[in-house]
């Protein structure tokens, strides 16, 4: 049995770090987060409707890309770094904002009218409203003592 001393951790913690990093190449934290980023999503069903709220402060429409099929809506884009400061002896301390492309796909559970897709673009927040085709809406049926059924009818509609 070997005994060693660690007489500095942090320089053990480096050593192994530039073991695994021959290993698997440099990947620092930093190339991994700065590399890609996403805007954050909300989907919301309304019944007759999904809302989906992405928020993109920072991004304008010019440099949105947004496509809705019958079954998902794509959102891609690019954020712009901001100017390096132009007055002299002024310098950025900190900013943790990601910038560059991003690319999300959203999933719907129901198919939507892609035609008649609502777009509200304000203070940085996108919102769709993505009307569901007819046969995916929420139907009421009127029973009768019969035992027939009625028509059905939408939802909003009874």
């Amino acid at each position: 049995m070997i005994i060693r001393r660690y007489l500095d951790p942090i320089t053990e913690i480096n050593a192994i770090r530039r073991q695994i990093n021959d290993v698997f190449g440099d990947l620092t934290s930093e190339a991994l987060t700065k590399a890609d980023w996403a805007p954050a999503i909300r989907l919301v069903d309304r019944g007759n409707d999904f809302v989906l709220t992405i928020h993109l402060v920072g991004v304008t429409a010019a440099d949105l890309d947004v496509q809705v099929t019958a079954d998902s809506v794509s959102i891609g884009g690019i954020r712009q770094a901001p100017a390096a400061p132009a007055e002299e002896g002024t310098q950025v301390l900190y900013d943790d904002t990601r910038y560059g492309s991003f690319q999300r796909l959203v999933n719907l559970p129901d198919a939507v009218q892609n035609d008649s897709v609502e777009a509200n673009f304000t203070d940085g927040v996108l919102t769709l409203t993505l009307p569901k085709v007819v046969e995916a809406r929420n139907k009421v049926v009127k029973i009768s003592l019969g035992g027939t059924a009625s028509p059905a009818i939408e939802a909003g509609e009874a």
